[in-house]
C-alpha cells in the first residue's frame, strides 16, 4: 500500500529536519487516522523525502525528514495541455484531476473564439483549481506539481514553442494522426460548439496537427482527458529511460 504524500513548498532540508505542515495537511491526516510515528512522503518544491508523522493534534501537525526519494514518477517530455476555457467553468474543475493524473506537465487555459470568457469568475475560481491539482498530485502520487498559468487568447497559440503540437479536432481533415516523437508535446481541443474554422486554419498554418479521436463527436469536457491518455499510450512504447 502506498504512503499518504503532501506537497510543500521548497525548503532546506536534511535529514532529521522538523517540517510544520499546517492546518489543511493536519486535517487531512487525522481523516486518514493517522497517529504520530506514521510513515509518509513529503514533496519539497521538486524534492521528495520518507518521513515520520512526529505530531499531529488540533489544526497543528509536524514530520520529521527520514531520508530522500530516489525516484521520478513525471513524464520523460513535457506535456503541455493549452485547455479551452468553456462557458461553464465547472468542466474545467473536471478537466483537472484526470490531467494532471495523466501526467500534464504544465495546465495553459486557453481563450477561444467559442469560450465565454469572465475575467473575475475565472480569476475566482484560481485558487480553487490549484487545490484540485495538489489534490490529485498527491493522489497520484506525481514528482512534481504541473504549473497552473493564467489564461491567454488564442492567437497566443500561434506561437507555441513546443517540438510537437496536436490540436483535437472534430472535422474530418483526410490527414492520418502524426507519429509521436519523444519530444516536447503541446495538446488543445474546442469548448463547447468547437474550435472554429478560421482558428483552425490559423493553428494549420503555424505547425499545429490535427488528431481524430475516433468518428464520434466527443463534449469539450471528454476530448482533453482522452488525448492525454492516447499520448501517455504513445510514450509507453519507448523503452524506459529513453
Amino acid at each position: 500500500m502506498s504512503l499518504p504524500r503532501l506537497f510543500m513548498d521548497a525548503l532546506p532540508a536534511a535529514e532529521n529536519t522538523l517540517v510544520p505542515l499546517g492546518p489543511e495537511a493536519a486535517r487531512h491526516l487525522k481523516a486518514l487516522r493517522l497517529k504520530p510515528g506514521a510513515a509518509l512522503e513529503l514533496v519539497l518544491g521538486e524534492e521528495a523525502w520518507t518521513a515520520d508523522l512526529a505530531e499531529l493534534d488540533r489544526g497543528r501537525a509536524a514530520a520529521r525528514l527520514v531520508s530522500p526519494l530516489k525516484e521520478d514518477r513525471e513524464p520523460p517530455v513535457a506535456l503541455e495541455a493549452c485547455l479551452p476555457l468553456p462557458a461553464q467553468l465547472s468542466l474545467f474543475d473536471e478537466w483537472l484531476p484526470p490531467l494532471v493524473e495523466l501526467g500534464a506537465t504544465l495546465l495553459q487555459p486557453v481563450i477561444y473564439q467559442r469560450s465565454e470568457y469572465d475575467a473575475a469568475k475565472t480569476q475566482a475560481r484560481l485558487e480553487r483549481w490549484s487545490r484540485l491539482i495538489q489534490s490529485a498530485c498527491e493522489q497520484s502520487h506525481r514528482s512534481r506539481r504541473p504549473e497552473l498559468r493564467a489564461p491567454i487568447p488564442f492567437e497566443q497559440l500561434l506561437d507555441w514553442p513546443a517540438s510537437q503540437k496536436w490540436v483535437a479536432y472534430e472535422l474530418a481533415t483526410g490527414e492520418a494522426n502524426p507519429d509521436f516523437r519523444h519530444e516536447s508535446l503541446a495538446f488543445t481541443s474546442g469548448p463547447e460548439g468547437g474550435i472554429t474554422p478560421e482558428e483552425y486554419e490559423a493553428m494549420e498554418k503555424t505547425g499545429w496537427k490535427p488528431v481524430s479521436l475516433g468518428r464520434s463527436i466527443l463534449r469539450a469536457v471528454t476530448a482533453p482527458v482522452a488525448l492525454l491518455g492516447a499520448i501517455q499510450f504513445q510514450i509507453g512504447r519507448f523503452p524506459p529511460g529513453i
